[in-house]
């Protein structure tokens, strides 16, 4: 059985699956951007007492931690306080463009999965995926991930507000997209918009590798 369903979408098309039951899911993760890194993944299996993020809610500390510098361990913590089944960095590190990340969670009798890491380079976007329903129905599902904006810094696209790894060039002297957080929720990223000026101009990402539209993952998860 297989099901294509959007991630923004995913949890009206479920709502009539009872809570899962699943002792074992397999899941792969396919990061579907051409120029955009993902950092350590998070996933979890949880219930209704973990929520991690929601779209239009604040971020807390440990999303903006997250979002801003890629660091998990505070939502991770999160998690695990309150019974959930915690999978860390299932990629062993970056997940790179075009790459797949592949795991297997035993998620008892857990019935909702969120998934999130920091998009890089971004001031504080994160690929997310929210308490989705976990189908107790063995098969085959895919869904696609969108990319969040944490709200909780201005989207400059300057190379000394993001974290500045080898594998990024960026460029200098940009002005600044913007110098205030226009939402201060969490929301859908409006993606990067970057520019061709190596040297200047207001981003100091490059528009032809940098810039990116949702979704920005595709999931497999196989219940069975």
């Amino acid at each position: 059985m297989k099901m294509t369903l959007l991630a923004t979408c995913c949890t009206l098309g479920l709502t009539s699956l009872t809570p899962a039951f699943a002792a074992n899911v397999d899941i792969s993760i396919t990061n579907l951007s051409r120029g955009i890194y993902f950092t350590p993944l998070l996933l979890v299996a949880h219930d209704d007492s973990a929520d991690l993020f929601e779209a239009g809610s604040a971020a807390s500390p440990e999303l903006e931690s997250m979002a801003e510098g890629g660091d998990i361990s505070g939502l991770a913590s999160l998690a695990g306080n309150v019974g959930a089944v915690v999978n860390e960095n299932p990629a062993g590190g970056i997940l790179n463009p075009g790459d797949t990340a592949t795991t297997t969670m035993d998620t008892g009798d857990l019935n909702l999965l969120t998934v999130t890491a920091m998009l890089l380079p971004t001031n504080d976007g994160f690929v997310g995926l929210d308490s989705w329903q976990i189908p107790d129905e063995p098969g085959t599902y895919t869904v696609y991930l969108n990319g969040y904006d944490a709200g909780t810094e201005a989207n400059d696209e300057l190379a000394p507000s993001m974290p500045n790894p080898p594998f990024i060039t960026f460029g200098s002297g940009g002005s600044g997209v913007e110098t205030t957080s226009s939402n201060a929720t969490v929301h859908i990223h409006p993606g990067n918009l970057g520019d061709s000026d190596a040297s200047g101009g207001a981003s100091d990402l490059d528009n032809a590798v940098h810039r990116w539209l949702n979704p920005v993952a595709k999931m497999t998860i196989t219940v069975n």
